[in-house]
């Protein structure tokens, strides 16, 4: 069995797209609209063939939860994995380039992965990782 795909409900469509776009290499589809009920989305696939579907549909409240400090239940993170420490490195030195904090590391993880924290542009805690092997 596999994970088919993850769904994020956004108010900001297009730059959520072009985040996970930029800076994961995800390929978009076409968008795709319905009228009728003003449902809009994209899915976003991964190398890996793992699966974004992000999703507007007006009138949605906004969330209110602090997604990078504050634990709840539900999704918390998602984990996006690379090769290497560099390859971490260089990741988050683009994310900054381009406008983006990161909140915690690069650093090494008590359970053998180093990592950083950001947050894309809806506040979704987003972790960059790769395997600990001593470097």
């Amino acid at each position: 069995m596999i994970l088919e795909h993850i769904g994020i409900w956004t108010n900001k469509l297009e730059a959520l797209k072009n985040y996970y776009v930029t800076y994961f290499d995800g390929v978009p589809n076409d968008k795709y609209t319905n009228e009728k009920n003003q449902f809009f989305s994209y899915f976003i696939t991964f190398k890996s063939g793992a699966r974004l579907e992000i999703m507007n549909m007006p009138g949605l409240p906004d969330k209110t939860n602090d997604t990078l400090l504050t634990q709840h239940q539900g999704i918390f993170h998602l984990a996006f994995g690379l090769n290497s420490k560099q390859e971490v490195d260089n990741k988050a030195r683009q994310l900054v380039n381009g406008g983006f904090k990161i909140f915690d590391g690069p650093r090494i993880t008590g359970d053998g992965y180093y990592e950083f924290v950001t947050l894309d542009p809806d506040g979704n805690r987003i972790e960059v990782t790769a395997k600990y092997t001593g470097w």
